[in-house]
């Protein structure tokens, strides 16, 4: 990056209020570095470390590092993000775990692709310096997850279990944060993609963890809540496809016990299987039923989606928030 492009990111961030947002537990070996590295990369930000019932050092080593430090009391890093959006007024929000595998000199760039495309989230997409700091694990979880989605959705991000975002004000005051662990990140995307915002991502280094410092992530049981959450969120974003898929598996179930009582109905006049008729019967209704189901909530899910476009653009587009102050 070349000295003037420097100065330009520079100069635009200097003209907004940001926040670097920092949830934590357990981060003593790391969290001073993290705190040290974003005060470089952006002098002008105001750096919030929300602690969450860390047992070691952590709150006195980021205090120490010049962080504001609050505390939020229920575990889990969905809660902490929901109280930070909550509690922290800003025109920018970087949001960052505080293990030190992030590239803070990244920030710059990020924030000024955000007000220049005029966008409402930028992803950090980690690019692994190190062969240990992303766990082939992790790494398949989150090509299984980032496939699901687009599946999904049509279209999703690189990397989108990434702890490294940028967020405009708008996006943040008003996205009504339901998850309370690690599914966060899940959610934050699908909230992005569900109502069609402007966002982008740009390449970032990921690194490993300092020495003595353990990662809070399990690959299976926060997988399987990640993908659990993807689910939730699939049932009530897209009712009708997901009842009606419901219901076409119903229906051919029911045809198929069926067609051979039909057959033999027509060729001895008799219905031999009575038991499996009325079976057959009972999972045809409830294949309608489920498709009545999925129109019904299709047009409840278009009237909350509605609202949530109603309170996102109640609030200013980025880079409008000083221009009309």
């Amino acid at each position: 990056m070349s000295s003037n492009q420097r100065l330009t990111e520079s100069v635009t961030a200097a003209e907004h209020q940001v926040a670097v947002l920092v949830p934590c537990f357990n981060e003593e070996r790391a969290i001073a570095k993290v705190v040290a590295a974003f005060r470089a990369a952006l002098p002008e930000a105001a750096l919030y470390v929300y602690d969450n019932n860390s047992t070691d050092g952590t709150i006195a080593a980021a205090q120490e590092a010049g962080a504001v430090v609050r505390r939020e009391p229920h575990q889990g890093k969905g809660h902490v993000v929901r109280r930070m959006f909550n509690d922290v007024e800003a025109d920018i929000y970087v949001l960052v775990d505080g293990d030190a595998t992030y590239d803070a000199p990244s920030a710059p760039a990020m924030v000024a692709k955000l007000l220049d495309e005029r966008l409402d989230m930028v992803v950090g997409t980690r690019l692994d310096s190190e062969e240990a700091a992303y766990r082939r694990g992790h790494r398949a979880g989150n090509w299984l997850l980032t496939h699901f989605i687009t599946h999904i959705f049509g279209r999703s991000f690189t990397d989108i279990l990434s702890g490294y975002r940028v967020f405009s004000r708008r996006f943040v005051k008003s996205f009504p944060i339901l998850s309370g662990g690690f599914e966060i990140e899940t959610e934050i995307t699908i909230h992005a993609l569900e109502l069609e915002l402007p966002v982008g991502e740009v390449v970032t280094p990921y690194y490993s963890r300092p020495s003595g410092s353990a990662s809070k992530l399990s690959t299976w049981s926060d997988g399987f809540r990640i993908l659990w959450t993807v689910f939730k969120l699939y049932r009530t974003e897209r009712p009708l496809p997901f009842f009606g898929s419901l219901g076409v598996g119903l229906a051919v179930i029911s045809l198929g016990l069926v067609v051979p009582i039909l057959i033999t109905y027509l060729q001895e006049g008799q219905v031999p299987r009575l038991p499996t008729a009325v079976l057959s019967m009972g999972l045809m209704l409830l294949a309608f039923l489920s498709f009545a189901c999925g129109l019904i909530l299709d047009t409840v899910t278009r009237g909350r989606r509605e609202f949530k476009l109603i309170a996102y653009l109640a609030l200013r587009a980025p880079g409008e928030e000083r221009r009309r102050s």
